[in-house]
């Protein structure tokens, strides 16, 4: 899978630190839950997987990069015929045909999970099929089984990925959140959810979740869910469509799993002529957050540097011109040209005022907006996306400063697993190789004992020296600390416009953190 990874795992069969596996149908290699290169990215988007040993390759492979959090894209509850959905026939007719029953609407759902005995409720209309060399579900949405028409969900499911992954992530000690099932979209406005659908759509996710209470009590990776239709964290009109599903189907979620989590991934557009500026983020996440129907959430801000929408630059570099990945999206011009302002911006905007039972996470995105010659990525679905490097990832960290309580990325297939060629290192491998690598997240000056100097944040700072810019001085440091992030104070007085960290390992930053010039 990975070859620095994997070596890691060799290495742990020979100093037998190895934590036996739970014995089961599929006879998977004994589980490693060491985290041996723990980076600043701490959860990951994944895609369930059928095979156990798959996910747990998976799952090890993300934990021992420090990854404690998982999530997954809810499927689309399709009010649409969908040219994807695989034939089901039962008793040699369409399964969408049930003898004595009056059919008012079809809905498809395409998923990765095995449901439980519990979603079966009404004798002869829900049922369990094998067909095709598939699994089915055939559910009616009616309140009453005796109900005069009925509307029926048809699920196909390829096997029990998600279940898979919540059982390996309770073994490692991470974190699920499964998608939510995901609205059906306007025919008009692919963008927005179709209101006509959405009691079906409520009624179907309370069953979801019933089931997931049911299923998952006994896991320690159940945390909550994760709302799959997409939304800008901007300022939005009143009666907003999206915001309207959210309170939604969230009520239902605050109802069906008390305490859960729900996390929300709003995208921000700093593109000039089609985005907005960071001013109107703060609003945007208050009405995100009003619809949590006193459900805890977390806000996981897509920090946009992934799809060309928001650059990650420091604040004297307004006039440059834009990076060259960004180019195929905005142009070749300057920054301030093609940008309202950079992602720290925004995420600043946004940490200004975190509303309460919110917590405030930033999503990097972990791929470049076009591939290049030579480059693996992602080609399907459409647009393509290229792979990033670690020191472009570092900069994203860098540019979420030390305002979120956690870091998470899309996706992990295939950003960071894919390979150029079989030889050369993916994205997971540079990390493993260079998670000792100092990232700043924020600097500032602070006297200590009548002295100037400067205090920054951020992860591996321990020991070593900080370097200044203009001028290239070497400063050790005096103090430390470490809570959340990792504080270094050095004795140094301004003016400087770039701060770069070597820790007492001898490993230096990948880029340095830049401030303004004045003070």
């Amino acid at each position: 899978m990975h070859r620095v990874l994997w070596l890691i795992v060799a290495a742990a069969f020979v100093a037998g630190l190895v934590i036996p596996d739970d014995p089961g149908p599929e006879e998977c290699p004994p589980r490693d839950t060491r985290v041996v290169a723990p980076y600043a990215v701490t959860g990951y988007w994944v895609m369930p997987r059928a095979d156990r040993c798959v996910t747990q390759r998976m799952v090890e492979a993300i934990h021992a990069i420090g990854g404690d959090t998982l999530i997954t894209f809810g499927p689309r509850f399709n009010a649409r015929q969908d040219p994807d959905f695989p034939d089901c026939l039962v008793d040699g007719k369409p399964c969408a045909e049930v003898p004595g029953v009056r059919v008012r609407q079809v809905y498809t759902y395409l998923t990765s999970e095995e449901f439980g005995q519990g979603m079966l409720r009404c004798p002869g209309i829900d049922r369990r099929i094998g067909s095709g060399g598939r699994t089915f579900y055939r559910l009616t949405l009616a309140e009453s089984c005796a109900a005069a028409e009925h509307d029926l969900v048809l699920a196909a499911t390829d096997g029990d990925g998600l279940g898979n992954l919540m059982r390996e992530a309770s073994a490692y000690g991470m974190t699920v959140f499964p998608g939510l099932p995901a609205a059906s979209q306007r025919e008009d406005k692919p963008w927005e959810p179709d209101a006509a659908h959405t009691a079906a759509l409520n009624a179907f996710t309370a069953r979801v979740l019933a089931d997931y209470r049911a299923r998952f009590a006994g896991l320690s990776a159940f945390g909550g869910v994760y709302q799959s239709f997409e939304l800008a964290m901007r300022a939005r009109a009143e009666q907003d469509p999206i915001i309207s599903l959210y309170a939604a189907q969230h009520a239902v979620v605050a109802s069906a799993l008390p305490g859960k989590k729900i996390v929300v991934s709003p995208y921000i557009d700093a593109r000039r002529g089609r985005g907005f500026p960071p001013s109107q983020v703060e609003e945007g996440l208050a009405d995100i957050a009003g619809t949590r129907a006193g459900a805890p959430m977390a806000v996981a801000v897509q920090d946009g540097r992934g799809t060309g929408k928001v650059p990650v630059h420091g604040p004297q570099e307004g006039e440059a011109t834009v990076a060259p990945r960004l180019v195929p999206v905005v142009g070749d011009v300057s920054n301030a040209q093609a940008y309202y302002g950079p992602t720290s911006a925004y995420v600043e905007a946004a940490a200004r005022r975190v509303p309460g039972g919110v917590e405030l996470w930033v999503n990097v995105e972990g791929f470049e907006p076009t591939p290049v010659e030579g480059e693996c990525g992602r080609a399907d679905p459409l647009p393509p996306r290229g792979r990033t490097t670690k020191a472009r990832l570092d900069q994203q960290v860098m540019a979420s400063g030390p305002h979120p309580v956690k870091i998470i990325s899309y996706g992990w297939d295939p950003f960071f697993t894919c390979q150029a060629r079989y030889d050369t290192p993916s994205l997971a491998d540079d990390i493993a190789a260079g998670w000792q690598q100092p990232i700043i997240v924020a600097a500032r000056p602070e006297e200590r004992g009548g002295r100037p100097g400067v205090l920054v944040e951020g992860y591996h700072l321990r020991g070593g020296t900080l370097r200044f810019e203009p001028g290239g001085a070497v400063v050790a440091q005096e103090s430390y600390t470490r809570g959340r992030l990792e504080s270094a104070w050095v004795p140094y007085a301004w003016p400087w416009t770039s701060v770069t960290a070597t820790n007492a390992a001898g490993h230096s930053s990948t880029s340095g953190y830049p401030i303004r010039a004045e003070r």
